[in-house]
């Protein structure tokens, strides 16, 4: 007989001896024991020994279950614990081919590895940080200001001959909204990096770009409509043209930011640092300025028409030439006329933006404040 079955039939063999000991001594010692030398009839004692037999097999049945519901719940453990293992393999399985797919020469194939990257961590909080970066990562190395590539347009080419980005790079578009959807949700990461990368013309309407860095990129003609771009970092960034109408630029660092003619209006731009900033020709229409600095900002022929400028620090800005109406808000004390404002009527309510045409295909007009 092998060894494994010896024991098997040694354990058996105990097992029995145990419940007979429980179901056929035990009770009749407890009866004993209880009586403590009384005489009973047999019938009552008989009774009483059954009566303790049942109490045992009920102690034994719950310990069974009890048992049973342990096992089970070990076997549901492992079982979860193994499924969570498949996925996590699944995932990192499909992460990688999303990864491999970045790097195909055909536009299609990018894109899908995108979309993929985006469905990967719209499901897995632990991945997504990775994809953040990976997003981040694809839009400074295929979109680098000034241009690198021969298909790019040039440093010099008007704003007016560049395509959309989602045309003349339809895989750095698909990144840059994954992107700006994905920060909508929490995040470990405090900062994103897209500075130096050209964006020119990108669609970003509507986009959560909450603290990313956009440090000396060049952003002109972007869409940003709606856009979230609390805390975002714009130093030294061309938005020449951009249309950032009620986009939310609170606290954002603007200082030395190239914005002529770029359209503000109804924007949230409370303590927003823009100082030694070009906004001539940028209408801040209806603009929320409680707070910003505009410190030796350029504000010649710029339209601020009902701006609410009352905590605003205006120290050396230039502001000749710009439009006011009664309904602009200035700084207590600020002597406006001075400084050179022509005020003018107010138009009325502004037409509602998404009525107008799109910012990253209209046509600009040259600027009177060039260079």
């Amino acid at each position: 007989m092998r060894p494994r079955a010896a024991t098997a039939l040694l354990i058996g063999t105990a097992g029995l001896a145990v419940l007979g000991t429980v179901f056929v001594i035990l009770p009749g010692v407890v009866v004993d024991h209880d009586l403590a030398g009384a005489s009973v009839a047999a019938q009552d004692r008989l009774k009483a020994v059954n009566d303790v037999r049942t109490t045992l097999l009920q102690a034994v049945g719950g310990m069974v279950v009890l048992f049973g519901a342990y096992a089970t719940w070990r076997q549901l453990r492992v079982s979860q614990d193994s499924l969570r293992a498949t996925q996590e393999g699944y995932v990192t399985d499909r992460f990688s081919r999303a990864v491999d797919q970045l790097g195909s020469d055909k536009l299609e194939t990018r894109i899908g590895g995108l979309h993929a990257l985006w469905r990967i961590a719209e499901h897995s909080a632990r991945d997504r940080e990775a994809v953040i970066s990976i997003q981040a990562a694809y839009l400074r190395t295929h979109l680098p200001w000034p241009p690198a590539g021969p298909t790019a347009p040039g440093v010099d080419v008007p704003i007016n001959d560049v395509v959309p980005l989602e045309i003349r790079a339809a895989d750095a578009q698909v990144a840059l909204t994954g992107l700006g959807v994905l920060l909508l949700q929490p995040r470990e990461q405090s900062w994103i990096n897209l500075s130096v990368t050209d964006l020119r013309r990108a669609d970003c309407d509507g986009l959560c770009l909450h603290e990313v860095n956009f440090d000396r990129s060049c952003m002109e003609a972007a869409g940003l409509y709606h856009a979230n771009l609390t805390q975002a970092s714009l130093v030294s960034v061309n938005l020449r043209h951009a249309d950032l109408k009620t986009a939310v630029l609170r606290r954002a660092r603007c200082a030395m930011a190239d914005l002529r003619g770029a359209r503000l209006v109804q924007t949230d731009l409370r303590d927003a640092d823009f100082t030694e900033s070009d906004l001539r020709e940028a209408n801040l229409r209806k603009a929320d300025a409680s707070g910003a600095v505009f410190r030796d900002a350029d504000l010649r022929l710029a339209d601020l028409r009902g701006s609410d400028l009352r905590t605003a620090d205006l120290l050396r800005a230039r502001l000749t030439g710009a439009l006011a109406s009664e309904n602009t808000r200035w700084p207590t004390g600020y002597d406006h006329a001075a400084a050179g404002v022509v005020l003018t009527e107010d138009h009325g309510p502004e037409p509602a933006p998404l009525l107008q045409p799109s910012g990253i295909t209209t046509q600009h007009p040259p600027l009177r404040a060039m260079p």
